[in-house]
């Protein structure tokens, strides 16, 4: 029963996040998906009846996801105004480091339920390969983006380096805006950007600055093509390329250097290594769709190779040039990974643990459960604690506010 449990919990957290970052998703992709079914059946006949079913959308595996969408609204509400408000107004009042630390530790705790849906309930096999990393570093992280959902596949590497709530992405400003999921964005401090460099240099520059300390863990996540891979996509980068002197690469864009360059200025001097991540897929990349109905992927290959930062040009032209020179090498590793079906050096984590998994996502339950007794059945304070949080959340989120702390202010004020 408690699996059963931990299943529906953990199916709900990818819809709302894939919906807001992926700008080509849309309802009418439910059809879609089924007739992408049937072509699989068709082309895997010779498949035993076991790896059939695991592509198959059954009534249970539809009616289960779309519960789970509306558990998922209701948790990350409740974390939001509540854990959220605490630990990321208040708290910062005083200290920004302790601050970041608590809102990394119970926001990675909520989100330590994807990675449990993903290996235990789902049953698919994340393999690593390439090297094994140090936990707890401060990294930017660089990975090819071969579909909607590659974001996700990343925390099941920072869960088990003890970093799943220091994870940050870059996403599109208009994101921010969302109700509900924009405000997580801000509590998690995501970086937005409007794809304009004349805009988003300025405001790039401002919010690595706040990342400086090292004492704050950060994982910095960035995806240097910009977009999810297409043929379509491809066929232009390439056409750039060529037109350009650049290489010609066939499983990858070419990667924009800016945003690195920008990353990498403002952080070199308190990050410990960049961690270059290359996704496979078995079979297909799998979709939005595909993983809230657990029908794909059966494998997630993640290859690693960790970078010291002396061995990464100082100059921004040096820089954007070994940026490429990284792509060409994922490109060739996707090449070899469609003939032969791995990476090289697979084995280098562990598999999550089950009791780890099972203690989380009790947690996790006990307190947004907590949460909702607190509001629905409990004082009417707690009513008016909410709706003042949802208030202070979407104005801070609308203006990108975040509070200083007091003493900051006190200095301010004497200086």
């Amino acid at each position: 029963m408690l699996l059963w449990c931990c299943e529906i919990a953990a199916l709900i957290i990818d819809y709302p996040f894939q919906m807001v970052l992926s700008s080509s998703w849309c309802w009418a992709s439910t059809w879609n998906l089924k007739l992408d079914y049937v072509a699989v059946m068709e082309v895997r006949g010779a498949k035993s009846s076991n790896d059939r079913s695991r592509y198959l959308l059954s009534p249970v595996r539809a009616v289960r996801g779309l519960i789970c969408l509306l558990v998922l609204l209701s948790t990350v509400f409740f974390m939001l105004v509540y854990v959220g408000f605490v630990t990321a107004v208040i708290l910062r009042l005083f200290s920004i480091h302790y601050s970041r630390r608590a809102t990394s530790f119970f926001f990675g705790a909520w989100l330590g339920l994807w990675p449990s849906l993903f290996e235990k309930i789902n049953k698919t096999k994340v393999i690593f390969s390439g090297e094994t990393v140090p936990a707890e570093e401060r990294v930017l992280l660089i990975a090819n983006h071969r579909t909607e959902v590659d974001w996700m596949y990343l925390w099941d590497l920072a869960w088990r380096k003890g970093c799943l709530g220091y994870i940050k992405y870059v996403l599109k400003s208009s994101l921010m805006k969302l109700p509900i999921f924009g405000w997580g964005f801000h509590i998690l401090e995501f970086i937005s950007v409007e794809r304009k460099w004349e805009i988003d240099e300025a405001r790039m520059h401002q919010t690595l600055s706040t990342f400086k300390d090292p004492r704050d863990s950060i994982w910095l996540a960035l995806f240097p093509e910009g977009t999810d891979f297409t043929e379509q996509k491809c066929l232009q980068s390439q056409k750039y390329a060529a037109e350009n002197g650049l290489p010609i690469l066939k499983n990858v864009l070419l990667p924009k250097r800016k945003g690195f360059c920008a990353c990498l200025e403002d952080l070199r001097g308190s990050l410990d290594a960049v961690y270059d991540v290359t996704i496979g897929y078995k079979h297909r990349c799998p979709t939005f769709l595909d993983n809230v109905f657990g029908v794909e992927p059966s494998e997630v290959h993640i290859h690693v190779q960790r970078i010291t930062l002396d061995n990464i040009p100082l100059s921004e032209e040096k820089a954007a040039a070994w940026l490429i020179e990284r792509f060409q090498l994922k490109d060739q590793l996707l090449s070899d990974f469609s003939s032969q079906g791995q990476f090289p050096h697979q084995g280098t984590e562990r598999d999550l643990s089950t009791v780890k998994c099972l203690v989380n996502f009790a947690a996790v339950t006990i307190l947004i459960g907590t949460c909702m007794f607190l509001t629905f059945f409990s004082s009417i304070w707690f009513k008016i604690f909410v709706s003042l949080s949802c208030s202070y959340l979407a104005s801070a989120t609308y203006f990108n506010f975040h509070p200083v702390p007091l003493l900051h202010l006190e200095k301010a004020v004497k200086g």
